[in-house]
């Protein structure tokens, strides 16, 4: 559609996740439009990234050492490992404020439509940190989706030999939510997690 450096920032933009065409040509023109300065700043913050970021040597979540400050914090309890995702999910649970446990983060989900197993994920890797018996509990929050349940499911029938309490985090309803609007899984999972008041 355009030509040269333009087209190619649009197209290098619609690779990202979550850019379709029509965002990717309006960062773009954001960007075509926008201060030299800040533009630079994008650009260094991009560079800085690639060059510092890496995953921690112990848990895989983002760092720019070789443990994070989550893994770093002698405050921290070892008793209780909660296995996410992606680091995103660890920031998720951190902003609640509620867990002071250690994290496992996968890279993924178990998805086999996209070719993602087991060996693709940091499986191996729980199972050695497990394998130190440091950890009673082992908090599962994957995504409720098909995917997370499916890998949930997987790590819970991994380490049933291994005695672990393995919990799965509670999936409901949300605060401010309307029971009209749920959908059925949402609204079965939710009596199957209700408690006693």
């Amino acid at each position: 559609m355009y030509e040269g450096a333009i087209q190619d920032l649009i197209d290098e933009l619609g690779r990202l996740p979550g850019v379709g065409p029509k965002s990717a040509q309006r960062i773009a023109f954001h960007v075509l439009s926008a201060d030299a300065v800040d533009v630079k700043r994008l650009a260094t913050a991009l560079q800085r990234v690639k060059d510092l970021v890496k995953f921690c040597s112990t848990c895989y979540n983002v760092a720019e050492s070789e443990q994070c400050r989550i893994c770093r914090d002698p405050r921290r309890t070892d008793e209780v490992l909660c296995v996410v995702e992606e680091p995103k999910d660890v920031v998720a649970i951190e902003r609640t404020g509620e867990f002071r446990g250690r994290y496992h983060v996968l890279g993924g989900a178990i998805n086999p439509l996209e070719g993602v197993g087991p060996d693709n994920l940091k499986v191996r890797e729980l199972m050695a940190r497990l394998s130190s018996g440091d950890v009673k509990e082992l908090i599962l929050a994957t995504d409720p989706n098909t995917e997370g349940e499916a890998t949930a499911t997987y790590l819970a029938l991994l380490v049933k030999p291994m005695g672990l309490n393995v919990t799965r985090l509670a999936s409901g309803l949300p605060v401010g939510g309307d029971l009209e609007y749920a959908d059925e899984i949402t609204l079965g999972r939710a009596f199957e997690g209700r408690r006693a008041m």
